[in-house]
């Protein structure tokens, strides 16, 4: 269990990675234009930028592939525990990574009510984080035991 937190953790750190980079090169384009026009007072939008940027993220890539860049690093997927793992599922999940306090909040509400492997917008979405080898494992233990 705590090998699928960490790797959990680090996933996220590298998604973040790439999302600060991200954003760092969209500022950089939209920077020179804020300046030239004099109309500094709206610097204030990385902040939804930012939140927009982190949802469609992660929205896209496991709506669309099932892992963030940072999960598929990790060997990480998430899954519908029921139908097909599509876009409206991988939002919900992903709403408390707008900020860090939301996420902090998320994982100690799914502790505190319910698996200590799920985050609470994890059981609200109806999906899981697995590592593939976890399947494999109990596919051949179950497997054996058959035989």
């Amino acid at each position: 269990m705590q090998g699928l937190w960490g790797k959990r953790l680090v996933a996220l750190i590298i998604d973040m990675a790439i999302l600060t980079l991200l954003l760092w090169v969209i500022i950089a384009v939209i920077y020179p234009l804020i300046a030239l026009a004099n109309i500094f007072s709206i610097l204030s939008f990385w902040i939804i930028l930012a939140a927009v940027l982190i949802i469609g993220y992660f929205t896209y890539f496991e709506g669309k592939y099932g892992a963030s860049l940072g999960k598929d690093v990790m060997r990480l997927r998430v899954k519908a525990l029921q139908g097909n793992m599509g876009y409206r599922k991988a939002f919900i999940r992903n709403l408390s990574k707008i900020l860090w306090v939301p996420l902090i909040v998320d994982v100690i509400v799914g502790f505190a009510f319910g698996s200590p492997r799920d985050r609470y917008l994890n059981r609200l979405a109806k999906t899981e984080v697995f590592e593939p080898e976890e399947v494999e494992k109990s596919a051949i233990i179950v497997d054996k035991s058959a035989s």
